[in-house]
């Protein structure tokens, strides 16, 4: 089982760096629902639940024009293969203020 570094961001709460492993089902687990991959750049991806509205789960982060709900994964992608995120999580602030928006440090 392949460990892979990510950042797991919740709603309501500050963005944290974690290693999961990559199956299906883990990331089922992370985001509690059938996951929904949204490429936001060549090497960057979010995993999130594609039936979070239809479940009502809480504002999580707007990203470009799209708006999350429940808990959020941030990862790399090589290919068709999930990998190590490759931002660091200052790399991460500085692009995507937003994930830190009214949250309490």
């Amino acid at each position: 089982m392949k460990k892979i570094r990510v950042i797991i961001k919740d709603p309501g709460a500050k963005p944290r760096s974690v290693w999961i492993s990559d199956t299906l089902e883990n990331l089922q687990k992370h985001v509690g629902g059938y996951i929904e991959i949204n490429h936001i750049a060549t090497d960057l991806l979010i995993i999130c639940d594609e039936e979070g509205r239809l479940k009502d789960k809480p504002f999580c982060a707007r990203i470009m024009n799209w708006t999350f709900v429940g808990t959020i994964i941030l990862a790399g992608s090589k290919g068709e293969e999930l990998a190590d995120i490759p931002v660091t999580m200052a790399e991460l602030r500085e692009a995507f203020p937003h994930l830190w928006e009214g949250i309490k440090e």
